[in-house]
């Protein structure tokens, strides 16, 4: 009964892999896909990680699946916001439909919202 639970769960990852790569090429701005690749992908190669370790149990490749589906898990999320505040500070714009920047407003000053048309 875990095999297919396993595949399943890899199949899932598979699809939030895709979902976030999709994401990475269509969203307007470095923010949009910053997160879009980085909440799909995360939980998307975790999935495919813990189902790696459900087809192979305890064995040495199923538990080297495990870590680092863990190490992930705890660092990309943090890379991503590294990016993001970098790219803050270094002055690249917010798109220009997105509605609040409280970020910038505190912190920076102004908003970073691109008010230009076109």
């Amino acid at each position: 009964m875990i095999s297919p639970i396993g595949w399943i769960i890899i199949w899932i990852g598979v699809v939030f892999d895709i979902l976030g790569a999709i994401g990475l090429v269509r969203f307007p701005d470095v923010y949009n896909r910053l997160q879009a690749s980085t909440k799909c992908v995360t939980l998307g190669t975790f999935g495919i990680m813990v189902g790696i370790f459900l087809l192979k149990g305890f064995t040495p490749m199923g538990i080297k699946a495990l870590i680092c589906g863990v190490f992930l898990l705890f660092t990309s999320p943090v890379a991503a916001h590294a990016l993001m505040k970098g790219s803050l500070h270094f002055g690249t714009k917010m798109w220009k439909g997105t509605v609040v920047d409280e970020y910038g407003k505190d912190k920076l000053g102004g908003e970073q919202i691109d008010k230009k048309e076109g």
